[in-house]
């Protein structure tokens, strides 16, 4: 439904399209939040070759990436099935699969569960228990911490619940050496520490989406100037908490150059949304999204190339 005028911007579903099997196929996959799974494939392959020190047995990248996608898949399906009240209220999630109607409630559970149970068994399987006990703890977490008792009770929902969203570097180190240290918990903070400013933003653009569900996301429940501020916060946390990898890690010149090059872009971007808030004119809050995103991407790139150069 558009908020606005309260006319359903659902798209209709014609009976041929509903029993095509390209179709429900395509619905499944919208389940998984293929999106997401991006980010996943940028933190989870760049720790592997870090943990290595080099490019890991290709055959076990691959079997870390499918369990780790089959997880995170998961998790998606699970949330979509939780959230598919307010889902269907929200005009950017509207159109997700069990609001349209494409996939049954039912079908979406299903799919979840088994999304579950194969990562697990596939992980423990291809990799070792630490990296199938990660993944199943990061689904709990994701479905039950976030999406069944925090979302929609707090407006700290996304920095606690984003928890869910580091565990791809500790399921990528621990698949390569079967334990953690503090290299991939500093990067797990890490991950956590960027999570509120990338998202944030997002919320302050739907605000009124949020508040017609009673969602109480940050950018929902304060002004401005108030969300600038806490993003000003977090991007910093971020950028020193990058930093500290270097003398634990021993990172190179690559990574010590692009933490430094792009998480000073990454605050300068941050400190714009303050200012323009502040100022009372338009935040542009998706200036910070779509830059947080490219920041984390740029900084685990780096993670990838510095093992394999020799400065």
């Amino acid at each position: 439904m558009d908020i606005s005028t309260g006319v359903s911007t659902r798209r209709p579903v014609t009976p041929a399209a509903a029993h095509s099997p390209w179709r429900t196929v395509r619905a499944y996959i919208a389940l998984t939040k293929p999106r997401v799974l991006e980010l996943l494939l940028v933190t989870t392959v760049p720790v592997m070759i870090l943990a290595q020190g080099g490019f890991p047995n290709i055959w076990l990248v691959l079997a870390t990436v499918v369990g780790g996608s089959l997880s995170a898949g998961s998790a998606a399906a699970f949330n979509m099935y939780l959230d598919r009240d307010i889902d269907a209220h929200m005009q950017r999630t509207v159109n997700r699969p069990l609001v349209t109607g494409e996939v049954s409630p039912r079908g979406a559970l299903v799919f979840a569960w088994t999304l579950a149970a194969a990562s697990t068994v596939w992980l423990l399987i291809t990799t070792n228990w630490l990296a199938a006990a990660l993944s199943a703890a990061a689904i709990f977490f994701y479905v039950v911490i976030y999406t069944m008792i925090l979302k929609r009770r707090t407006e700290q929902n996304i920095v606690w619940g984003g928890i869910a969203g580091c565990f791809p570097v500790v399921i990528g180190w621990s698949a390569v050496t079967g334990s953690l240290s503090w290299t991939p918990m500093i990067l797990f903070v890490l991950v956590f520490l960027w999570t509120p400013p990338h998202y944030w933003p997002l919320s302050m653009k739907y605000k009124d989406q949020y508040d017609d569900v009673d969602v109480p996301m940050l950018g929902a429940t304060r002004n401005g100037s108030q969300v600038g501020l806490q993003v000003i916060l977090y991007a910093w946390a971020t950028v020193a908490c990058s930093l500290l990898l270097i003398p634990v890690a021993s990172m190179g010149l690559v990574y010590s150059a692009s933490a430094v090059v792009f998480g000073g872009w990454f605050v300068y971007e941050s400190h714009r949304l303050y200012a323009r808030a502040v100022r009372g004119t338009e935040p542009r809050p998706m200036r910070v999204f779509h830059a947080s995103i490219t920041y984390l991407t740029l900084l685990f790139v780096a993670i990838a190339i510095d093992p394999l150069l020799p400065f």
